[in-house]
């Protein structure tokens, strides 16, 4: 079979969507002129461990597509197992990273065997909705961006077989940059190459005519904003000249995928990281300046793109949706306070050994890892070294902020004082996992937590380590509230409760506050930091319910006084 003429695409992630919202946020896509959607597969958003799949709920991928159908749009489906997207490790679950010797992304045995039973679990669900057999799936992507990380081209098959022998009849297609190494490592025989970039049409083109002479042109993601990391500035782009480049593409007689158009927010801790200038974690919201918003705005954009389209192609009759409805702006003082132990009934079962344990080697996924150990501190004191520290530490001895670190002040040490009574000093180390990398060699390279402590020169030994899943359902429900706050920076939970007459969308800030977590009816929302950009956590509809709602913070620098609930959000 051959590519679907005339694609015009945008990308819309299921995993970034509350589900009662998919069918809202599919028509407004649609409005815009769309006759296509294009999804990632989370492979880690199902398989929280190994063998153990989830399919419903927020993750009924299937469900998604069907609602796609419905709206008249085809699907593009992009099931990785690699997809990036900005995503934690790229979409591929942490629990591989247990094994120390596993190579990602390549032939190894270990990978391509779990590899194959996600497909083995994936596919049946999918297979079914193809356009082969009357659904709205019309092609299917082999990995992804291959050929800007490996040359495995043995690997690139297997993945694509594996897709095939197991019921995918449309076709296939690979996406990469555009450079000629791009699509020589990243592409196979006989499978459609599409290219992603942001500009310069006429040269991504022209450098796919030359690699694939007479086929059909498209461009796979256009680039048309970006995503933002902490402690940098928001990203935006014009949109006439956004516009502008997508009139080229179209003009050219090429096929498109608007990345994104509508970003989402990327819920909970499941937001990746970039590592290029040290480790750069990407914020919660993924709204990408994206013609629908995050909270399903009609944005400039959004007419820019529609006006552009429509003198390609038919545009729909219908209007996109009203705005949905927001909650009225509110100042709450904050109301209950609680130790970071009060949770300790939430957090895993301690793990003993003779070293730290990675994270990821005692099943935990995302938020914090606890280290509880002891050293002798000599007379003339000592340096503490924690060594490959991934991302950030408390730490404390005996029950003393001495000090909160990141890699590099981690490796150089922080000062220790020997107790007077010449006993050994007891340990707690608190890390937190800000998002492992998801694009480029560090793919894979940045397991969580640390990999030894020494004192000096001298190791320490005999460790406690115990995983804290922030996300795990009913966390919450284990923080016993009482006290004041801390008087000192140590991480702090803190609590308001929220009255509203009826659902609507809202925007949760923290003016005055560090750093830290929101939670919304025991649901993560995700991450708030002083350094910016992102200044509001989006909190729709659904999660709301009508009466008392409660929010709780989990601060791990400075405490504020107040919790703000915003008609408006505020990416920087």
């Amino acid at each position: 079979m051959t590519f679907p003429d005339r694609v015009i695409s945008g990308a819309v992630h299921y995993f970034r969507v509350h589900p009662d919202l998919w069918a809202d946020r599919l028509a407004r896509v649609a409005a815009m002129g769309l006759n296509t959607v294009e999804t990632y597969v989370a492979w880690n958003f199902h398989s929280p461990a190994p063998g153990t799949y989830d399919f419903t709920g927020w993750r009924d991928l299937p469900r998604f597509v069907e609602l796609a159908g419905e709206q008249g749009l085809q699907v593009l489906l992009r099931p990785g197992p690699y997809v990036c997207a900005e995503w934690d490790l790229g979409g591929l679950p942490a629990w591989l990273l247990r094994d120390p010797d596993l190579r990602l992304r390549c032939c190894d045995p270990a990978f391509l065997a779990a590899v194959d039973d996600y497909l083995d679990r994936l596919l049946p669900l999918v297979v079914p909705l193809q356009a082969t057999r009357g659904g709205p799936i019309v092609a299917v992507q082999v990995e992804n961006e291959y050929g800007s990380f490996g040359d495995d081209a043995d690997y690139l098959r297997h993945v694509r077989d594996g897709l095939v022998g197991r019921g995918i009849d449309v076709p296939l297609f690979t996406s990469d940059g555009p450079g000629p190494d791009h699509l020589a490592s990243g592409t196979l025989p006989g499978t459609l190459a599409t290219v992603n970039f942001g500009s310069r049409v006429a040269e991504a083109f022209g450098e796919l005519e030359r690699f694939r002479p007479g086929e059909p042109k498209m461009c796979m993601e256009l680039w048309h904003g970006w995503f933002d990391h902490w402690g940098e500035r928001h990203h935006t782009r014009d949109p006439d000249e956004a516009a502008a480049v997508l009139e080229e593409i179209l003009a050219a007689g090429g096929s498109v995928n608007l990345y994104m158009a509508h970003g989402g927010t990327s819920f909970g801790l499941w937001s990746g990281a970039n590592l290029e200038a040290g480790h750069q974690p990407t914020v919660t919201s993924y709204d990408y300046d994206a013609p629908v918003g995050e909270a399903g705005e009609i944005t400039e954009k959004f007419h820019a793109f529609r006006t552009v389209i429509g003198r390609y192609a038919h545009l729909p009759e219908r209007e996109p949706p009203a705005l949905p409805p927001r909650l009225a702006p509110q100042t709450l003082p904050v109301e209950r306070w609680a130790p970071f132990g009060a949770a300790s009934a939430a957090w895993g079962d301690a793990v003993h050994g003779t070293a730290p344990r990675w994270m990821e080697e005692v099943g935990s996924g995302r938020g914090l890892v606890l280290y509880r150990g002891s050293v002798l501190v000599p007379p003339g004191g000592g340096l503490l070294v924690l060594e490959d520290l991934a991302d950030r530490a408390h730490v404390f001895a005996d029950d003393r902020l001495v000090g909160v670190v990141d890699p590099a002040e981690a490796a150089a040490g922080i000062e220790l004082a020997p107790r007077p009574d010449g006993a050994p000093a007891r340990l707690e180390l608190l890390v937190e996992n800000r998002g492992r990398v998801n694009f480029g060699p560090g793919l894979g390279r940045d397991r969580k937590g640390v990999s030894a402590v020494r004192l000096g020169n001298r190791f320490v030994h005999g460790w406690q380590t115990v995983p804290i899943e922030l996300d795990a359902d009913g966390f919450t429900d284990a923080v016993a509230f009482g006290g004041e706050p801390a008087g000192e920076p140590v991480p702090t939970y803190a609590g308001v409760t929220v009255h509203v007459d009826a659902p609507a969308d809202g925007f949760l800030a923290l003016p005055g506050w560090g750093r830290g977590f929101v939670w919304l009816g025991g649901f993560l929302l995700g991450r708030y930091d002083e350094a910016g950009p992102q200044r509001t956590l989006y909190a729709p509809a659904p999660l709301w319910r009508a009466g008392a709602n409660e929010v709780m913070v989990l601060e791990m620098a400075h405490v504020g006084e107040r919790v703000e609930l915003r008609d408006v959000s505020d990416l920087g």
